[in-house]
């Protein structure tokens, strides 16, 4: 963080000082919400959780060394206090982000990918410069602005995902840490239940490139109708990228290796160069697109962002994760999360993880419940069990109660598979009938909303043999 003194803190989010605080102390450590996080010359927030208190543990934070706590009511101890201890966090971030003049901010959000795009955006920038950017997910009102804080004199580029439950979400995200740079990668199904609709969604993911000044970039998906409908609500300059033969930045010669990782020739105003990911997905490709449309945006030449994006990993836990097991059972985690645009690409993945021809391996989708699909939901579940027949997936295991139980029907009604799929009622039950039937080459998916706990499949799986 760029240090600042309690008084210029205090300040910057309209607080008052307490508890003895001195004005003149500098916060120079990190900023935590976790009081085991504390380290000397740190911020302790004290957010108030639904099982945690913060300011119970205030006093904590200050004998391991915090300069003072961020707060809503006095604790005894030296103190910044606010009426709201959230909205505050979001305005010291603001004020450490507008002191880091030399920051690019690069913001991103999509229905699908953002977490995967984001990492992969870090990694190429970072051969560029020193890049903050937030492990995991971290894109909500609390994530967002303590990975904002991390930012230093020194800090080239501000790498941050914005999810979105309500209309608003967003605009408040970037009020915190505005873009130089906005990424839009898809509008999916993810969420309609809260939005009713995915015109609904993409009016509060556009908020993000109408946050844009016209010295902005807007960086869009020119495959995706209603992202490249948002030109007409930026005032930044519109960069396309994609298949399609009008974008800007865009892949040709797209093909798959025999374990599914995607090459292609990347094509830019700058020039082309090849690129050969090791993630696994076609779907990776746009999301590289994206990466290196703004890559090429802030500089970077060409062959330099194709060896970056040729050089990059997972970097996130449990998104297509993919490790073999000592007996050759390929286990590919992706269970952090799922909606119906992200199962019908992991479902792709997985078939050409498999191979073509006589030597193809069997193919397992251990896929659970997709929630907040509102009215949705139950055709969406559908469509899933059939896509996996048309696939030609060896056999799926739906995980789950009604909407599972629609998912496995639906693959009958394509497919009359009969023992070719089944419906188990929880993970435990997965475990148990994929240890009986799993065979040496097979390779498994699991995935499903994070609320179904899927991971816990995988990880069975995996100790179930020496994983290489």
């Amino acid at each position: 963080m760029i240090a600042l003194t309690l008084a210029e803190a205090a300040a910057a989010v309209g607080g008052t000082l307490d508890g003895g605080a001195d004005p003149a102390a500098r916060v120079t450590g990190p900023v935590v919400v976790d009081s085991r996080q504390v380290t000397p010359g740190g911020l302790f927030v004290a957010v108030v959780g639904e099982r945690v208190d913060g300011h119970d543990y205030a006093a904590g934070a200050i004998a391991d060394g915090a300069v003072a706590v961020l707060a809503s009511r006095p604790v005894g101890v030296p103190a910044i206090l606010v009426d709201d201890v959230v909205a505050a966090l979001g305005r010291l971030a603001r004020a450490v982000v507008e002191h880091a003049h030399a920051t690019r901010v690069v913001a991103l959000t999509g229905s699908s990918g953002k977490t995967s795009t984001k990492d992969l955006i870090a990694q190429v920038l970072q051969r560029h410069g020193e890049t903050v950017y937030p492990p995991g997910n971290l894109n909500n009102e609390i994530g967002h602005p303590m990975t904002a804080l991390r930012v230093e004199e020194t800090t080239r580029h501000l790498v941050l995902e914005m999810g979105a439950r309500h209309k608003g979400d967003i605009e408040y995200l970037t009020g915190i840490t505005p873009p130089n740079i906005s990424v839009v990668l898809n509008v999916g199904s993810a969420h309609v239940g809260e939005f009713g609709s995915k015109e609904g969604i993409a009016q509060a993911k556009g908020e993000i490139v109408e946050a844009l000044t016209t010295e902005g970039v807007a960086v869009l998906n020119a495959d995706d109708p209603l992202v490249r409908a948002m030109e007409s609500r930026t005032k930044g300059r519109v960069v396309l990228f994609g298949e399609s033969r009008d974008a800007h930045v865009r892949a040709a010669d797209v093909r798959l290796d025999d374990t599914g990782r995607p090459s292609f020739t990347l094509i830019t105003p700058a020039g082309s160069a090849p690129v050969n990911l090791r993630l696994y997905g076609e779907h990776h490709v746009s999301n590289a697109l994206a990466a290196a449309a703004v890559a090429v945006e802030l500089g970077m030449p060409v062959d330099d962002t194709a060896e970056a994006l040729s050089e990059a990993g997972a970097l996130s836990r449990w998104r297509m994760e993919v490790v073999d097991r000592a007996d050759g059972v390929t286990v590919v985690n992706d269970a952090y999360n799922a909606n119906p645009d992200s199962m019908r690409a992991a479902l792709r993945a997985l078939v050409s993880m498999a191979g073509r021809g006589p030597e193809r391996r069997r193919t397992w989708a251990v896929l659970g419940e997709m929630r907040e699909l509102g009215e949705e939901s139950l055709d969406e579940h559908d469509a899933i069990g059939r896509l996996a027949v048309r696939l030609d997936v060896t056999k799926l295991v739906a995980v789950g109660g009604r909407e599972a139980a629609c998912m496995e029907l639906g693959a009958r009604n394509e497919g009359s598979w009969g023992e070719e799929s089944v419906l188990v009622s929880d993970a435990d039950a997965a475990i148990e009938l994929l240890r009986s039937q799993l065979q040496p080459g097979d390779v498994v998916l699991v995935k499903a909303s994070r609320s179904a706990g899927l991971e816990k499949v995988a990880e069975a799986l995996l100790a179930d043999g020496a994983a290489r």
